[in-house]
């Protein structure tokens, strides 16, 4: 188990520096710099000089990696260009609301997808399983942002039970509280749910049904274990590697994939900033916040493969 974990730390810090590499050379290396993206075609020499010097495009190209990596590790970050705060504040501010937002969306498309993808599969070919596709293809098909419009129209403006947008806050002295925080949260995270958990079921299914074929299904029936206690002791377990990977793939893409939900709600979250980033021409943030989630990225496919060694115990012995 230690040489496991040791060659996946090995494999993660590796993509990580792989990862900043091609972020910086992206945004920094590339024809034109910042400071002409900021200022426009009609700046002056005198300040695109002044601006290439506040914000370090004077120095060489490697000593300004250098110096972002190292400010990352040290836990440092730049100033933004327009909101003149380190990025770390910015970022770990909307982060507050970006986390729990993926954390319910992705609570509801496990819950859904799995519950979903075994009915299905236990049904194979019958209308339960039909029904369940069905669904399954028509919530792949229409995208997040739509299902979000049309649960503000039906929840917020016929139903009013909850606001059309916004985010009241997690404390009383924000003006909102933990109750207000949540429902206000609970539209985008549906709208955020709907379009993965259809992938995700679609997904359990196919695992399940290849699984239910294997010849320890049929011992275990033979044993005396009823089909739900087969279905769900056994079958789903060894069902769960190919889940597992898409579900981390997506609770990565819930993180990085909230710009145009956040938008629609007008939540204060990391979407959102990345875009007011990009409409103010404030590369420091997109930087960052572009780094954060490639970290996120890494991360979350770092943790799905310890829960691989912990689901099946041979990947971790496997030379």
């Amino acid at each position: 188990m230690t040489v496991f974990l040791l060659k996946r730390l090995a494999a993660l810090l590796a993509t990580l520096l792989v990862a900043s590499a091609v972020v910086f050379a992206v945004l920094e290396l590339l024809p034109g710099n910042a400071a002409e993206v900021i200022l426009g075609e009609s700046a002056t020499p005198e300040s695109l000089a002044a601006l290439q010097a506040k914000l370090g495009l004077d120095r060489p190209p490697t000593q300004r990696y250098t110096d972002w990596i190292g400010g990352l590790a040290r836990g440092k970050t730049a100033q933004s260009i327009s909101y003149d705060t380190p990025t770390a504040e910015l970022i770990g501010e909307r982060l507050r609301v970006s986390l729990p937002l993926a954390a319910m969306a992705m609570t509801i498309t496990v819950v859904l997808a799995l519950s979903l993808g075994v009915y299905a599969a236990s049904r194979h070919n019958r209308l339960g399983d039909v029904g369940v596709m069905a669904a399954g293809q028509l919530g792949i098909a229409i995208p997040n942002f739509w299902f979000a419009i049309l649960l503000i129209l039906l929840f917020a403006v016929k139903l009013q039970w909850v606001s059309a947008g916004g985010f009241p806050g997690w404390t009383e002295d924000e003006g909102g509280g933990p109750w207000e925080g949540l429902k206000a949260l609970i539209l985008p995270a549906v709208a955020l749910a709907l379009v993965q958990a259809a992938i995700l079921a679609r997904v359990t299914r196919s695992a399940v049904l290849e699984v239910m074929r294997e010849d320890f299904v049929r011992t275990a029936r033979a044993k005396g274990l009823s089909r739900r206690q087969a279905l769900w002791g056994h079958v789903l377990r060894n069902a769960m590697i190919p889940v597992l990977t898409v579900a981390g793939l997506q609770f990565a893409n819930l993180i990085t994939g909230t710009i145009v939900v956040e938008n629609v709600f007008v939540l204060p979250g990391v979407g959102r900033l990345v875009f007011q980033a990009i409409s103010n021409r404030d590369l420091v943030v997109v930087r960052d916040v572009v780094m954060l989630l490639a970290a996120v990225v890494v991360l979350v496919n770092f943790a799905v493969d310890l829960l691989y060694a912990l689901i099946d115990p041979r990947l971790r012995h496997a030379r």
